[in-house]
């Protein structure tokens, strides 16, 4: 149990503490969301708790990934070949992930776009234990990207486990207003989705060892939200645009009436 403490002095453990929290934060981002976009589709009351407990799932994951770092590792380690290409346990979930995300985002552009229209009974049929099994299914995958990445930043489990927890502590806080504000512009819904193809397509790439920096999908999908946001601004400038009233223009027959009187 010492153990655990040892790093509290070293500040060396506090910077990688801080920077491995922020970039858990941001690798997060594609987890919010996934689950905000799936938590759209249940009852007004049900969907807080389910990014909640959403939420929680992935910190528990998270964590016991961490502490199971032994067997994280031996995923590295190639089961068979497939056209000359070396598949490991790791790379099998980064595709069975990838797909599954590919899968999940068209279908919900889909349904949005193009499905039949919803009537208020028939939009609130996903159960809340469905929605939660797709969730855990995703933070697997999303867990084991973001542990790999933290063994790569820390020596300490301890630093690990804190900045996890940190992390999903300001997801938390955080996936409400996004989820809201997502399911209020359906412009941002669709940019979203999107964004979670282009995370699919990553993941794809990294299972078959085509590694997609995703600095460039970042920069890509806050371009594009940039560009929105300015649209939504616009928009709503138009809307509570002044208009100006133009003078009265008698017509010929105004001036008949006038002049005979």
């Amino acid at each position: 149990m010492v153990e655990w403490f040892t790093w509290i002095n070293d500040p060396q453990a506090w910077i990688a503490l801080a920077t491995l929290a922020l970039l858990e934060i941001v690798l997060g981002i594609d987890n919010i969301i996934f689950i905000s976009i799936l938590v759209g589709r249940l009852p007004e009351h049900q969907r807080n708790r389910a990014r909640l407990i959403g939420l929680s799932l992935a910190m528990i994951t998270r964590i016991l990934l961490l502490l199971s770092l032994a067997w994280v590792m031996t995923l590295t380690t190639p089961l068979f070949t497939v056209l000359e290409q070396a598949i490991s346990g790791r790379d099998l979930i980064l595709i069975v992930g990838g797909l599954f995300l590919l899968g999940k985002s068209v279908h919900e552009i889909h349904n949005s776009l193009e499905g039949a229209e919803e009537s208020a009974a028939s939009a609130a049929t996903a159960s809340l234990a469905a929605i939660l099994a797709q969730i855990a299914v995703i933070d697997i995958v999303f867990s084991l990207d973001s542990v790999i990445t933290a063994v790569g930043m820390a020596d300490d489990v301890a630093v690990m486990v804190i900045a996890v927890v940190l992390a999903v502590g300001v997801m938390m806080f955080a996936a409400r207003p996004i989820g809201e504000f997502v399911d209020d512009h359906p412009t941002i819904k669709m940019l979203a989705l999107s964004f979670l193809i282009l995370v699919g397509v990553a993941l794809l790439g990294e299972g078959f060892d085509l590694h997609i920096p995703k600095g460039y999908i970042y920069f890509a999908m806050a371009f594009s939200f940039g560009v929105e946001i300015l649209n939504l601004r616009m928009r709503k400038k138009r809307a509570a645009k002044v208009r100006l009233h133009h003078p009265l223009v008698e017509d010929d027959a105004d001036r008949a009436d006038s002049g005979s009187a």
